[in-house]
């Protein structure tokens, strides 16, 4: 039935939002309309839509999304590059049973996260949904 899909996240500034999610966090800019839409790919099919705010959808109320980018290294090794290109993270890493997570904001003050997960949780039976 869906063959891809996204999530929209409301900019205040399409350039800006552009620079941090491609130059910043290093997504592929699938491609741009101007300061209508931008699409920018993650991988294995995440799209994160960019589109300029209105009085409908507001950039950054917190609280009403937030974006999980999961990694294929080490969350302190995302952690410094990251600083190293002016990003400022939310505390300390929160390590837990399922791994390890910071969040951090994008220029709007959306809210999103890396994410380094424990695979092994999942693969021991823990954590895996009941079948109804």
């Amino acid at each position: 039935m869906f063959s891809s899909g996204n999530v929209t996240v409301s900019v205040s500034n399409m350039d800006a939002a552009v620079r941090f999610y491609s130059e910043v966090l290093g997504l592929k800019l699938a491609y741009r309309f101007g300061d209508h839409w931008a699409s920018m790919e993650v991988g294995r099919g995440l799209t994160i839509g960019l589109h300029p705010a209105s009085a409908e959808s507001p950039a950054g109320r917190r609280g009403s999304m937030t974006i999980g980018l999961e990694l294929s290294g080490s969350i302190h090794e995302a952690m410094r590059t990251l600083e190293a290109k002016g990003v400022k993270f939310k505390g300390p890493v929160n390590e837990g049973k399922s791994g390890s997570f910071v969040s951090f904001e994008d220029p709007d003050g959306n809210l999103l996260y890396l994410a380094q997960l424990n695979w092994s949780h999942v693969k021991q039976g823990e954590g895996e949904y009941q079948h109804a």
